[in-house]
């Protein structure tokens, strides 16, 4: 029963799709760790509560196929800012998240660290 679990459980990480713009934070990458972790042994790992797997299986498969947004249809594709879906995955991307953190720094602080030799970790120490 382990082996069948276990091929369930690839074949969803295969149909789950990595966003490359979410470098670290991608849940399709964590779902793959997990399993790998979960499923050292590969078919032949045991399993100590087959119940919570297949309750877990079952609950990433209705996020994967968006059941509930199928059952729950809303009327618009926007949030109650205005902003569409599309602009939160482009404000979400590593690269911008990494710009607006370099914003937030301080001038003083951008021009110590642009023309120091030493790491600004190196300060905290």
């Amino acid at each position: 029963m382990a082996a069948s679990r276990y091929r369930r459980f690839l074949r969803l990480c295969e149909e789950w799709p990595v966003e490359e713009t979410k470098q670290q934070r991608d849940l399709g990458s964590f779902l793959r760790q997990r399993v790998a972790q979960a499923f050292r042994e590969g078919e032949n790992t045991p399993i100590s509560d087959p119940e919570a797997c297949d309750q877990m299986y079952e609950s990433l498969v209705r996020i994967h196929t968006n059941f509930y947004k199928n059952k729950y249809p809303r009327l618009k594709d926007t949030t109650f800012t205005g902003v569409t879906v599309e602009d939160c995955r482009t404000i979400l991307a590593t690269d911008i998240l990494k710009q607006m953190e370099d914003m937030k720094k301080g001038t003083w602080k951008r021009l110590r660290e642009k023309f120091s030799a030493r790491k600004p970790e190196d300060d905290l120490k």
